[in-house]
Parts: C-alpha cells; sequence; structure tokens
C-alpha cells in the first residue's frame, strides 16, 4: 500500500512546520496581550480583568479555536476551499437553535447553557444534513453545495428574524449576539463549552490521516482502505460540533472558519495533522484581533455601543470569499444552467394565462384592501357607503397595497431581466448583492445624513444597489470577457454578506432602534403610502423597455458568438439590460427595505408557464411577483394581527424553501 510521505525529525519541512507554529503561537500571544490590556479600568483594574476581560479573552480563543478546526474539517471533506460552517449554513442552523431554545421553550436557569448548546448542536446537525440532502443528486460542485448553504442559511435566518420581532424583550439582546460578540458575563460559558472544544479535536487529530488521504478522491481513498463514509460522517459531526460550540459562547461569526484554514494553507501546510492545530491558533488570532479593532472602531467609552465582532469578521471576511470565488472551477463558462420549460404558447392561450391572471391579481388586491387588524365589510368598499372610519381605514390601506403590487412587479422583472444577462435561473437582485447594495445607500443616507430630504433615499439606494453589481460582473468576468453564471452567483453572494455587514455596523454605530432596524432589514410595507407610490412609479417605464427590449434578452441565451454573428452589441446589451434591472430593484429596497426572492420565485414560474420569450415572459413575471408580494403582505398583516409580520419575512419563508426544491430537483 502506498503512503504520503511524512517528514521526519530534523527534515527541513518539519524545521520549518515547527518554526511556523512558534511563529503563529507569539502572534497569538502577542494579540491576547492586547486585548486583555484594551480599554480603561482605573481603581477597579482587578474585577474589568476577572469579570470582563479574561471572560472575553477565553471566548475568543475557544470560539476562534472551534471555527478554525471546523473549517478546515468541512473543507476536507468536500474538498471545497470556499466550504466553512458558516457557508454550509451550519451556523445559521445553530443559532436558529438557540433563538427556539430562549423564546419558545423555558428552562431553569441553571439548564440554559446545556438547553442552549444542545439546541445549537440539533440545528446545525439539521442544516448540515438537508445541505447534504439537497446535494446529493449529481457531483458536489462547490457552486451547488454553496447555493444550498445559502438556502439554508436563508431560511433559518428569516425564522429566527421573525422569531426575535414576535419577542420583541429578548430581540435587542439576541438582535446583538446573533451578529456575534466575544461578551461574557463570567467565565462559566467559556470555560465548560472551551472543554468540549478541546476534545473535539482532539478527536478530530483522529481524522488527519484519512482526510489526507481523501485529497486523492474517493475511489483512490477505499482503495487505500479508507472507510470514506465514516470518515466523512465523523468528520462533518466534529464540524458541527465545533460550530454549535462556537455559536452557543458567541453567537454566529462568518468567515473565520473560511480564512484561518486558507491562511494555513498559503504557508504550505497541507498535512491534517498540521492544518487541524494551526487553523485553530490562527482561528483565534484573526478573532481577537478583529474584536481589537471593532473596540478600536467603536470604543464603548465613546458612547457609540458595543460593535459586534461578527461583523467586522464578515466585513474582512467577504472580500476574501470574493477572491476565491474568481478563482474556482465550476465548469459552467460560456454555458448556462438549464432550466425546466415549456414549449411556446398560442396567442389564445397566452391571452387567457394573462386572463386569469388579471383576476388573480385582482382578486388578492380586493382582499388585501379588506383583511388586516380591522377588518372592512363588502359594502364598505363603496365610496357612497358612509362608513367614515372604513374610508379612513382604506386611505391608509390601498396606497399600502399598491405599494407592494409595484414593489412585486418590478422585483419580478429584475429577476427576468438578470436571470436572461447572466443564463442562471437562480440568479435574483438578492444573491446577486443589489439588495444589499441598496440597502447600504439607503441605511448610509438615513444614519450619517439623518437630515436629508426622503425623496433622497431611493436615489442613493438606487446608486447602491447598481454599483454592487457592476462589482459582482467586474469580479466575475473571466479573461475572455465571459461570464460564468456560477461564478456570478457565487460572487454576489460574497458581496451580499459583506454589504448586510456594512448595514449592521451603520445600525449599530447610529443607534438605530433594534425593532425597527429589524422590521426595515426585513422589508416592510408598513406606513407606505403615497409617496413611495410615486417613487415607484418611474420604474414601470423600466418594465416597458425590457418588454420593447424582448428580441436582444431573447439572443442573450445563444451564448457568445452566434448573437454577435447576427449583429447584436452584446455588452451593451448586458450593460443595459443589467442596469435596467438593479435600478428596479434598488428603487423597491429603497422604498421598501430588503426583500428577496419575489425575483426568483415569479420569474422561474413565469418561465414555466409563458416559456423563454420575454415580450411574454417579463410581463407575466411582473405579474407573478405583484400577486406574490400583494399575498405575502396580506398574510404578514393577519396571520398575527395585531403583530405584523415584515413582508421579505414572508417572501423569505416563502421563496427559500423554493430555492431548497429547486436545488433538490436540478441534480444535474
Amino acid at each position: 500500500m502506498s503512503t504520503l510521505p511524512t517528514a521526519h525529525p530534523g527534515h527541513p519541512q518539519l524545521r520549518g512546520r515547527l518554526l511556523w507554529g512558534a511563529a503563529a503561537l507569539l502572534a497569538l500571544a502577542g494579540v491576547a496581550v492586547v486585548h486583555l490590556n484594551q480599554g480603561a479600568a482605573g481603581e477597579l483594574t482587578e474585577a474589568v480583568l476577572l469579570g470582563a476581560r479574561l471572560p472575553r479573552l477565553l471566548a475568543g480563543l475557544v470560539v476562534g479555536v472551534a471555527l478554525g478546526v471546523a473549517g478546515v474539517l468541512v473543507q476536507g471533506v468536500t474538498r471545497n476551499p470556499l466550504a466553512s460552517s458558516d457557508t454550509l449554513g451550519v451556523n445559521a442552523g445553530a443559532y436558529l437553535g438557540v433563538v427556539v431554545a430562549t423564546v419558545a421553550v423555558p428552562v431553569l436557569p441553571g439548564l440554559a447553557l446545556l438547553s442552549g448548546g444542545l439546541a445549537a448542536f440539533v440545528g446545525g446537525v439539521a442544516a448540515m444534513a438537508l445541505v447534504w440532502t439537497l446535494t446529493s443528486r449529481g457531483p458536489r460542485t462547490p457552486g451547488r453545495v454553496l447555493l444550498a448553504g445559502t438556502a439554508v442559511s436563508f431560511a433559518a435566518g428569516s425564522i429566527a428574524a421573525l422569531l426575535l420581532l414576535l419577542n420583541e424583550p429578548l430581540a435587542g439582546q439576541l438582535f446583538f449576539w446573533g451578529n456575534g460578540t466575544l461578551v461574557q458575563n463570567s467565565m462559566t460559558r467559556p470555560t465548560v463549552i472551551g472543554v468540549i472544544v478541546v476534545l473535539a479535536v482532539a478527536a478530530a487529530f483522529a481524522l488527519a490521516r484519512p482526510l489526507d488521504l481523501l485529497r486523492l478522491g474517493d475511489d483512490a481513498a477505499e482503495a487505500m482502505g479508507v472507510p470514506v463514509g465514516r470518515i466523512r460522517l465523523a468528520a462533518l459531526g466534529l464540524a458541527v460540533l465545533c460550530a454549535a460550540a462556537a455559536v452557543t459562547v458567541a453567537g454566529p461569526i462568518s468567515f473565520v472558519g473560511l480564512l484561518a484554514p486558507i491562511a494555513v494553507r498559503r504557508l504550505g501546510l497541507r498535512p491534517h495533522v498540521w492544518l487541524i492545530p494551526f487553523a485553530g491558533i490562527t482561528g483565534a488570532a484573526l478573532l481577537l484581533a478583529a474584536d481589537v479593532a471593532a473596540r478600536l472602531i467603536a470604543p464603548p467609552s465613546a458612547g457609540a455601543g458595543e460593535l459586534p465582532v461578527g461583523i467586522l469578521a464578515a466585513l474582512l471576511g467577504g472580500p476574501v470569499f470574493i477572491l476565491l470565488a474568481r478563482k474556482i472551477v465550476t465548469g459552467d463558462e460560456g454555458g448556462g444552467a438549464a432550466v425546466a420549460v415549456r414549449g411556446p404558447m398560442t396567442r389564445r392561450a397566452y391571452t387567457l394565462l394573462l386572463a386569469g391572471g388579471l383576476l388573480v391579481f385582482a382578486a388578492a388586491v380586493v382582499i388585501a384592501v379588506r383583511v388586516g387588524e380591522v377588518h372592512i365589510a363588502w359594502s364598505a368598499l363603496l365610496p357612497w357607503s358612509g362608513d367614515d372610519l372604513a374610508h379612513d381605514i382604506l386611505g391608509s390601506r390601498v396606497p399600502r397595497v399598491l405599494v407592494a403590487a409595484l414593489a412585486g412587479a418590478m422585483l419580478a422583472a429584475a429577476g427576468s431581466s438578470v436571470q436572461a444577462v447572466v443564463r442562471n435561473p437562480l440568479a435574483e437582485p438578492q444573491l446577486l448583492g443589489i439588495t444589499g447594495g441598496a440597502a447600504v445607500g439607503a441605511v448610509a443616507l438615513i444614519t450619517l445624513a439623518p437630515g436629508a430630504p426622503a425623496e433622497a433615499i431611493p436615489l442613493l439606494a438606487m446608486a447602491g444597489g447598481v454599483l454592487a453589481l457592476g462589482l459582482v460582473l467586474l469580479a466575475a468576468r473571466s479573461k475572455g470577457g465571459h461570464l460564468d453564471p456560477t461564478r456570478v452567483i457565487l460572487i454576489g453572494i460574497g458581496v451580499a454578506a459583506t454589504c448586510m455587514a456594512l448595514v449592521d455596523l451603520l445600525a449599530v454605530r447610529a443607534h438605530m432602534n433594534i425593532s425597527a432596524a429589524l422590521v426595515w432589514l426585513s422589508g416592510s410595507t408598513y406606513a407606505r403610502g403615497e409617496d413611495q407610490v410615486w417613487w415607484l412609479v418611474p420604474g414601470l417605464l423600466i418594465v416597458v423597455a425590457l418588454v420593447w427590449s424582448a428580441r436582444p434578452l431573447n439572443m442573450l441565451a445563444l451564448g457568445e458568438d452566434l448573437p454577435r454573428s447576427l449583429g447584436l452589441g452584446l455588452g451593451r446589451t448586458r450593460v443595459l439590460a443589467l442596469t435596467g434591472g438593479a435600478v428596479l430593484a434598488a428603487l423597491t429596497a429603497g422604498a421598501i427595505g430588503a426583500v428577496g426572492f419575489v425575483g426568483l420565485v415569479a420569474p422561474h414560474l413565469a418561465r414555466r408557464v409563458a416559456g423563454t420569450d420575454h415580450r411574454r415572459l417579463v410581463p407575466v413575471s411582473a405579474l407573478f411577483g405583484a400577486t406574490l408580494l400583494v399575498v405575502a403582505d396580506t398574510l404578514g398583516r393577519s396571520v398575527l394581527a395585531p403583530r405584523g409580520i415584515p413582508v421579505g419575512i414572508v417572501t423569505a419563508l416563502i421563496g427559500a424553501p423554493y430555492l431548497v426544491w429547486l436545488l433538490r430537483r436540478s441534480g444535474r
């Protein structure tokens, strides 16, 4: 049996690794000293040291090691350089588990730590199992695995946000903790969880040799006597345990588990017997350094409030994720993702489809104006009914319904536009970072220039969305000018994560009301009126322009060479179509906040019934999108009345499972 070469004592490789290990430990020690001495203590030095700084330092060590080791294990099993516990949805699942345990399941105070840790582990296992199931059909390519992780993260995050909104007393605390924080009130939690992490790391060393062999491929590893199935299950189980431990201590923190193993590999340390400890050390050093930087940016003594370290980790890790996604090989360049569609419709069938869709939309609008905290009788809808109270309610409810309809139509048209250019039916404004960029523009204006006129919000949102999409396309373009459909989505995920971290940073720095911030970031039509209607009306002109430009959009599906040979200005068409889609998505974000998945679900359903001709696809998508958002808004207002659910959470609860279904269905 052949074996991998190993270094022996005195070997130059071993000496180099020992030197790197010593340097890593010295770097960690230096960061720890700075971390421990940061801030003023005055006469209460001993109390501050024992009550706050040491617990915080220990939490950073435990969480950093746990995330670094989890990243090594996940990347070793999947052979995917972009895989980590957060990109595969494990952190989001663990966070949801803790939120459910905190909000929905009362526990005795002495059992809070045990129940929280167990809930985090169960949530993480469920998320990992779901991702693995979604990608079980066909090869587990990096793109499919990461998209599945993104879908699971969206679904878990939406449910957690809903639970927080329904429990306002806990919303502030859990919102802060949900962004990742090392703040501790005692040594108990990091000490207990630290013991679990040490045991998990010790167990991980037993998998080092099999993980080395897995790099050669499953067949080669099996031939060398590695029980691939059992090793993969054990490695993923330990990774979930480490991630759940980290979430239990500090909440979900992104990208540390991605950056630490990559940094160690860059030093030339490939064997897992070295990767495991060095990634843990590097993860701890990165996390403590990020916490030091977070307190420098927002010193608590300055009255700006604590800046969660998870926000800074996302700001650092998002760009690295984008750089890595640029280099990943997906095999999709020059092609497009297939989507099941029906054949061309006859004019009569299309007319019937539009008529039926309009009837459904009209019914949804009528129900929407009647339903809410106060239900309105059918007779009160008539102008001459004389019911003044009902007419006052309609005066505020009708504009809200119009805003939902216009926003839904525009998001759906935006999805159709970007999907045509990217040639990927999973492309939609939120996954491409457009919604996140628009949110940065809007929140920046609200927080940095609170006296600015409200009319400037959609303009800043539009600028942010267009810039975010431009960054995605610039980063995704290959040397030959081609757009890889899967790479565009992956880079969009990185841009979206970075943008949302910026939004959280702005919100925390400006002391935004947590409940109000959650509502806005989740997308809401609450208190939207005639001003927002007029903001959105110009977007209808772009929708009409997309229908008018149906022929060039249709030709984009033919690839690169054929449209050029037919005289199509490919670059100009792409820029115009993408700019139009970005403007539509950004305008809606400025009007109602971050609403996702409408641009995914509506175009996909429309394509299945109306075909791929954009003369029919765009109008049907817009009609479906308007109906979807009106229905979602109605459900949000009525299901838990008088409590309202933001429309973005409702669409995410619908759209995330739909994306999960699409990924499960597309086995190729």
